[in-house]
């Protein structure tokens, strides 16, 4: 094994340490039969300098977790608390995951690597501390997609298969097992700030809350740093809601313990797109009563930050919290208009206009039922773009398969349901020329529930992983079209 990881510009560092001694555990990484690499994220790895490791070191470090060079001796199991569907639960904290190391990335960003399948911790309860393969496959997908539409989200860095059967009681078992890494901006969660609160100490919560201040915003502490630390993550969670809503995804389990407070998505679940706009559209099976729904998201993220304010508040100033969470709906406000306006492709023209541009498209889509990415992909520009054929939109009445003139095509549009959206659409411009190849595709590059589960078919039944590199290679070229 090399000793440093390549290229040169790897940057270790472990500030992490600083508050061990109250947030964390140490623990080790199972020891697993196999370790077969199945993915490494090598345009992330580029980025903190480790895209030059071979695939032996690779495993070694992602897969038996031998140490990073001059970083962290051992993993750390993170401690905290949360709300899980708004009950408090004092019994949760790693329990298959830990912190791995920390590093700076190519712009100075303190960033983590974190695991999860990674084995039993002081906080897995009766569990095995381990991951499906289909949830890492499940995790990668989700990462591009939402990477690729804008999202701020943790991003997969490597899965590796394990060689073990795992027994699952809701999915077929035995199952594959794997171990993912991710690399994320923060491994402190809204959960860690509610424990230290639930046990009344204060004096390390001033200690969590300048690490965070310092190593995440750039701001020293002070008097006034639970407010200024809460208005970064009021304002950094309205803006991850609303990239939500503009990407059509629903997380699925907004627990106060599934949201940093760097307000970057992370830990994907029962996630889902919703193909069209449906408010009470669920991810999770068992989320009966719809408090994560599609359209709750916000509510339901902005519910999580009020449990920050509340911790804080053992500390701080009552009416500069409030003033700090009142940010929310005006940063959402004007974070769901430019979302939308850039996945749409033209240029904004003020905060009122936008925003009633982004209403009349809602109502549009949730009453004509056309599919979100097709829409965004037919408009793209501010125009609907009719030099090509054109899907027609398949419907449970009419199951046409066939290609029809882009005049024919329009019918989706031209109806009452749209004519809002028409009328104000037409004084945007582009905001760039649709001259990338992934424009001249018939169909929007989507992340459907069925396609999931047959790209997970074909390695579930054949060892066939060219469905999922496929996938992945046409997500970022997606992602480069949008971003042009």
């Amino acid at each position: 094994m090399t000793d440093e990881p390549q290229p040169s510009d790897y940057g270790p560092a472990h500030p992490i340490a600083e508050i061990s001694d109250f947030i964390a555990d140490r623990v080790s990484a199972a020891d697993f039969p196999h370790t077969i690499l199945r993915f490494r994220n090598d345009r992330a790895a580029a980025q903190v300098g480790l895209a030059g490791l071979n695939d032996a070191d690779w495993i070694a470090h992602f897969g038996r977790f031998a140490p990073l060079p001059d970083n962290l001796p051992q993993p750390l199991a993170l401690r905290y608390h949360g709300h899980q569907f708004r009950v408090y639960n004092p019994e949760i904290g790693d329990g298959r995951g830990f912190l791995f190391a920390q590093l700076h990335d190519d712009k100075g960003r303190l960033l983590d690597l974190g695991t999860k399948g990674s084995g039993t911790t002081p906080y897995s309860r009766s569990g095995d501390g381990r991951l499906t393969l289909k949830g890492a496959v499940r995790e990668i997908l989700a990462t591009e997609m939402l990477e690729a539409l804008g999202v701020n989200t943790s991003r997969s860095f490597s899965v590796i298969e394990t060689g073990e059967a795992l027994e699952r009681g809701d999915e077929p078992s035995p199952t594959r097992g794997a171990v993912l890494v991710r690399l994320s901006h923060g491994h402190i969660r809204i959960g860690s700030f509610q424990r230290l609160a639930a046990l009344q100490d204060v004096p390390n919560l001033k200690r969590l809350t300048a690490y965070a201040l310092k190593h995440y915003y750039g701001e020293t502490a002070g008097d006034d740093a639970p407010q200024r630390l809460l208005a970064h993550v009021a304002a950094g969670c309205a803006r991850l809601a609303a990239s939500y809503m503009a990407a059509g995804f629903v997380h699925g389990v907004l627990n106060s313990d599934n949201i940093n407070i760097t307000a970057e998505s992370f830990d994907y679940g029962p996630w889902r797109f919703t193909p069209k706009w449906e408010a009470g559209f669920t991810a999770a099976y068992f989320d009966h009563a719809g408090l994560y729904a599609f359209g709750r998201q916000p509510e339901a993220i902005h519910w999580d930050v009020v449990q920050l304010a509340q911790s804080l508040a053992l500390f701080a100033d009552h009416d500069a919290l409030r003033a700090a969470l009142d940010l929310f709906g005006p940063v959402y406000r004007a974070a769901v208009a430019e979302q939308m306006l850039w996945r749409l492709g033209v240029k904004p023209q003020g905060l009122e206009p936008d925003v009633a541009l982004v209403s009349v498209i809602e109502a549009g889509l949730t009453a004509s039922g056309v599919e979100i990415d097709r829409f965004f992909f037919d408009w793209r520009g501010g125009r609907l773009r009719g030099n090509k054929f054109l899907r027609k939109q398949e419907s449970s009445a009419e199951q046409t398969t066939g290609f029809l003139p882009a005049q024919e095509h329009r019918t989706l549009y031209d109806h009452a349901d749209f004519a809002n959206f028409r009328a104000l659409v037409g004084d945007y411009d582009a905001s760039a020329p649709l001259t990338h190849r992934y424009w001249a595709d018939s169909e929007p590059c989507s992340m459907h529930i069925d396609e999931v589960e047959e790209i997970w078919a074909r390695i579930a039944e054949a060892d066939d992983w060219s469905a999922l590199y496929a996938k992945v290679d046409a997500i970022r070229v997606m992602g480069e079209a949008l971003r042009e």
